[in-house]
């Protein structure tokens, strides 16, 4: 019946989008076709002694209002109920419900309406997820209880990676590791590869299953996609996101030996040595910050640190670049998004130095303009287009909810 009532629509529909996280949950309703931001919210700080609920939306009369509250002794269940305080209070009334879920495994290829069945899959893959999938299921709960009325759609971080072939998402291991425990590599920041991907056929007037692309999302997590006519072919990020490019406070690509000899050296446990490569490494670890724009202030600074760890960190993008123009063989633009890529211009020039001869050639004075939503950075006679573009996650899981919901 809901899916009816929205196909009988004339106004447009409204997408309330959840990413529930451990200690936070993100919000944001959207109204759909027009892609505007009805209210955006993030309470953080669940679980602690206080929580910070800050929201903007927009009023009657067009104007963008903002409001930060306190929530004592905050669990999901009171996150959530002030979320639907605030719904009510500005009037907000969505229609259908998305949620980022993270990791899908080889089940969940494409959105699904959530049903009972497909709540308890999800929460069987929390073993691949353990610090993601939980909290999406819990935020699912929830919301089931608050909003049963409406029509709620899961949208996967890895599903947009499941085209990859078996050649490009096995490891080279005991088979029994990929039949017993799912040992392969899976992917995420799925919704930004593919939003950036559309918007880059939008931007060059070319039909998306036409372009052979390669987008890098940099931000505190980071990675890079193979797009073979529209179609992912080959991921940076693996069994867990810590594979890949540099990140914040994520090492990327190293030895696996190394997690062993440091367990062998010191004693530490499986857990401390995982906690030190996702949480202690990366730029972070390297420099003691993780914020780029702290580190680039410090390169222009002559802190050496700083600038081996800009280098290191823009020479795995250049090499990974390298890779996939050897996997794809011809490509029409590289993309560059996520809070990094849309505005570090010193990162996205130091990653396309010296490939000329690849066909890939950045315009300083383009390059150093602000990105709004979509700009091209490189030459006029560089064979492959270089694009920044400004990425929409949320935007991208509510045109994906509400196209199964009026399906």
């Amino acid at each position: 019946m809901a899916a009816a009532r929205l196909r009988g629509k004339a106004a447009e529909d409204t997408v309330l989008v959840i990413n529930s996280g451990s200690s936070s949950i993100k919000y944001q309703l959207l109204a759909l076709p027009s892609e505007t931001v009805l209210l955006n919210g993030l309470v953080e700080g669940i679980g602690g002694d206080s929580a910070r609920h800050g929201y903007d939306w927009l009023d009657g009369s067009g104007q963008r209002q903002e409001r930060i509250l306190t929530l004592p002794k905050p669990d999901h269940q009171q996150g959530f109920s002030a979320m639907s305080a605030v719904l009510s209070d500005t009037r907000s009334v969505p229609t259908v419900i998305g949620h980022r879920v993270v990791h899908g495994g080889e089940r969940f290829v494409q959105p699904t309406r959530i049903d009972p069945a497909v709540l308890d899959a999800i929460e069987q893959l929390s073993a691949l997820a353990p610090l993601h999938n939980p909290a999406n299921v819990l935020g699912i709960r929830v919301c089931l209880e608050l909003f049963p009325q409406l029509p709620q759609i899961a949208v996967f971080d890895t599903a947009f990676h499941q085209t990859i072939p078996a050649y490009a998402h096995r490891y080279a291991v005991p088979e029994a590791w990929y039949r017993e425990f799912g040992i392969r590599r899976y992917g995420f920041h799925g919704s930004s590869h593919r939003f950036v991907a559309q918007k880059a056929a939008d931007f060059l007037q070319q039909p998306l299953d036409t372009l052979n692309l390669i987008t890098l999302h940099l931000g505190n997590g980071a990675s890079a996609s193979a797009i073979a006519n529209g179609v992912c072919v080959d991921t940076s990020m693996g069994f867990t996101p810590l594979e890949g490019l540099v990140m914040g406070t994520r090492c990327g690509d190293i030895d696996a030996s190394i997690a062993l000899a440091v367990q062998q050296k010191t004693g530490m446990s499986a857990a401390q040595v995982d906690n030190q490569l996702n949480h202690c490494s990366g730029l972070f670890g390297m420099t003691g910050t993780q914020d780029m724009r702290t580190l680039l202030k410090r390169c222009e600074q002559g802190d050496e640190s700083a600038d081996l760890a800009f280098s290191l960190y823009c020479y795995r993008i250049k090499k990974y670049i390298g890779a996939y123009l050897a996997v794809l063989g011809r490509v029409d633009a590289i993309i560059f998004t996520g809070g990094v890529g849309e505005n570090a211009a010193a990162i996205r020039s130091r990653s396309c130095k010296g490939l000329k001869e690849l066909g890939i050639v950045i315009d300083n004075d383009l390059n150093n303009q602000a990105v709004t939503a979509a700009a091209c950075i490189s030459q006029n006679d560089s064979p492959i287009r270089i694009l920044a573009i400004r990425t929409h996650e949320e935007l991208q899981i509510a045109l994906e909810a509400i196209a199964l919901a009026v399906s």
